[in-house]
């Protein structure tokens, strides 16, 4: 958030947590006071791009990436247009593929990939669907819906979070002004040298200033993705199939050594090969080794291989 600015008069969200960033139809941003200087006529160009804008055409940044705010208005307005649902298809797959075709639109647009081809396909499908797409303007689709409500809740967790901002500002001010008066005060009253009371001062004075980074560093918990979509949401899935199958079996791995038969390790003690092992230390044990452990790894070893091999 802090990186956020203005392009013009690189005013910056953390020097004024109040600056309202404004956003146009090319996707660049500009503060509020920008835009007032800048298109007092109503029109203008684009201080980044060149591109030809309208006053009326700007509208409040909601999410970090003024990107993501062009491909949302680009959405909306492709949408108006292409607004079929699934049931004026016959078929899953003609749906799935008109709404491919929708996704390539919008990706054109918001990137400015083909862009007169693009508005041309366009215009062509409004003339061809103009029966349909009257019909169904009426109707908001649910992606609709949820989206106007996705970008309401957004602005209203920005405004809040200003409103914090601002109260902790204030806050700290506040404190910074009493801290000061008091030093004036024991200046006054005090019967202790000026040297020691300014020394008092600064450690108090360092003290706050630690509070404060440790409180802008801490991150408040917030119920709410940056999205507006809370974060113990339930959303109803179909249940996952359940597959039948055969549970695995664990089945000791046979080794042929070509020697002869190893003795298991639990017999290892009672058959005296552990009388001339040197016992586990206790800092030894730690990752589970064990004088048994050894002893049968080095049985094995010299097992191995005694036998001639039978080919």
């Amino acid at each position: 958030m802090d990186d956020q600015g203005c392009p013009r008069c690189k005013t910056t969200k953390y020097r004024n947590p109040s600056l309202k960033l404004m956003v146009n139809v090319c996707g660049h941003t500009l503060c509020e006071n920008c835009v007032e200087m800048l298109f007092v006529r109503g029109s203008g160009n684009c201080v980044q791009c060149d591109t030809p804008l309208r006053k009326s055409n700007f509208r409040v940044q909601l999410f970090e990436d003024p990107a993501v705010d062009k491909e949302v208005e680009i959405r909306k307005k492709v949408l108006k247009i292409y607004n079929k649902r699934d049931f004026d298809f016959p078929s899953l797959r003609e749906y799935n593929d008109y709404l491919e075709q929708v996704e390539d639109i919008v990706y054109n647009l918001t990137n400015n990939i083909d862009v007169e081809d693009t508005k041309q396909r366009m215009e062509q499908y409004q003339r061809e669907n103009r029966d349909i797409i009257q019909k169904n303007k009426a109707k908001l689709t649910r992606e609709q819906e949820e989206l106007e409500e996705l970008l309401l809740l957004e602005q209203q967790g920005n405004e809040q979070r200003r409103l914090e901002v601002l109260q902790e500002e204030q806050r700290q001010l506040q404190v910074k002004r009493k801290n000061k008066q008091a030093l004036l005060d024991e200046l006054e009253q005090s019967q202790l040298p000026a040297t020691i009371l300014l020394a008092q001062h600064k450690v108090r004075a360092a003290q706050l200033e630690t509070q404060i980074e440790q409180q802008k560093q801490a991150v408040k918990p917030t119920n709410l993705f940056s999205t507006g979509i809370h974060m113990r949401q339930t959303v109803s899935l179909q249940a996952v199939p359940k597959i039948e199958e055969a549970l695995y079996r664990y089945k000791p791995l046979q080794v042929e050594t070509y020697g002869p038969p190893v003795p298991e390790l639990e017999q290892l003690g009672r058959l005296g090969y552990l009388n001339h092992v040197r016992a586990a230390m206790p800092q030894d044990t730690a990752g589970g080794y064990s004088s048994a452990l050894a002893c049968h790894r080095a049985i094995q070893d010299a097992f191995s291989g005694l036998f001639p091999w039978k080919g």
